[in-house]
């Protein structure tokens, strides 16, 4: 008896395509990436096999140029010392990172801490901030978060209040990120988890990073979790797992956002000069300075658009059959 086979057409994103991407939205933060680092961040869509023909080919056309073997869209060599020099002081910096990101899950109703931002890249400029994302309790992010504040403010005293940007909080009902892009694919698979296991829930709300990041999984599984306790910490819970806990943490979130919706209409700007900005719900807070997170998107798209039209055949769609 004759088999019938049904004829399937795909497409698969070039390898060529997936790496000016990566090397574009890096070069809005002007960070080289070295051809490891390019294989982490490959799109599922390229041919993982090709990536070393697909570098040379780029390099060889002209479209990419490689510096003391790091890849970058164009030739500036202190582009390249300039993050040779971040990742020493990352190195330093990281240990340190560490020991208070732990310290911080000691803290009531915290259920996971990652380290976030340039650090978790492995790159710090000499005034490098260290900034943490935070899994709280459900329901506790409010308290969980005014704790961790109000020590912060003593921070302030021996100068090492950078040590301790806590930017992000989710809770345990908001684990899967509202914005899916590139800039929180990128914040997700880079995140250092230090404690809790609030963070592998977290990576597995997120599965969705999967389809940006071909290496997503073992982020996933490479994390261990640790508990991170402290009697202090169990007392508060013990005496806030309540009614008189449910209605304070409602209050905390809502003179947080009066506060906050003040210093915004009054354009208060933080130490950097930008506006200050602090998104906030019942299961999330996170600061957007300067509608950061838009600006970085905004900044890739214009890259990709501009490397399209003066490399379009990379970026057009291969076609494959598939009979089954």
């Amino acid at each position: 008896m004759e088999v019938a086979y049904k004829k399937e057409e795909y497409q698969a994103e070039k390898t060529e395509s997936c790496i000016l991407k990566m090397l574009a939205y890096f070069s809005v933060f002007e960070y080289p990436l070295t051809s490891d680092e390019i294989r982490r961040f490959l799109h599922p869509a390229a041919q993982i096999a090709s990536l070393e023909n697909a570098l040379t080919n780029l390099v060889t056309a002209g479209c990419v140029f490689k510096v003391n073997g790091f890849y970058l869209l164009r030739n500036d060599l202190k582009l390249v010392k300039k993050r040779q020099e971040g990742n020493l002081r990352a190195e330093q910096l990281l240990p340190k990172a560490i020991k208070i990101g732990q310290f911080l899950c000691r803290f009531p109703y915290v259920r996971g801490v990652g380290i976030s931002g340039s650090l978790s890249k492995m790159d710090a400029s000499e005034k490098a901030d260290f900034d943490f994302f935070i899994i709280t309790k459900a329901n506790r992010l409010w308290i969980a978060r005014t704790f961790m504040h109000l020590f912060k403010k003593l921070t302030f005293i021996i100068g090492t209040q950078h040590h301790f940007c806590m930017n992000y909080y989710l809770d345990e009902k908001a684990l899967k990120l509202r914005d899916q892009n590139i800039y929180t694919a990128v914040e997700t698979i880079t995140l250092i988890p230090v404690g809790g296991k609030g963070m592998h829930d977290f990576f597995a709300a997120n599965n969705w990073v999967g389809e940006w990041f071909l290496d997503y999984p073992s982020a996933m599984n490479d994390w261990q979790f640790k508990k991170r306790g402290s009697w202090f910490k169990s007392a508060i819970e013990r005496m806030l797992n309540n009614r008189m806990g449910n209605q304070l943490d409602d209050y905390l979130l809502k003179v947080t956002t009066g506060r906050w919706n003040k210093k915004r209409e009054q354009r208060r700007l933080n130490y950097e000069g930008k506006a200050m900005a602090l998104v906030t719900g019942k299961h999330y807070a996170w600061s957007n300075p300067d509608s950061f997170q838009e600006k970085i998107v905004s900044q890739y798209n214009k890259r990709i658009a501009e490397l399209k039209s003066k490399w379009p055949g990379y970026f057009e769609p291969v076609n494959f059959s598939f009979e089954e």
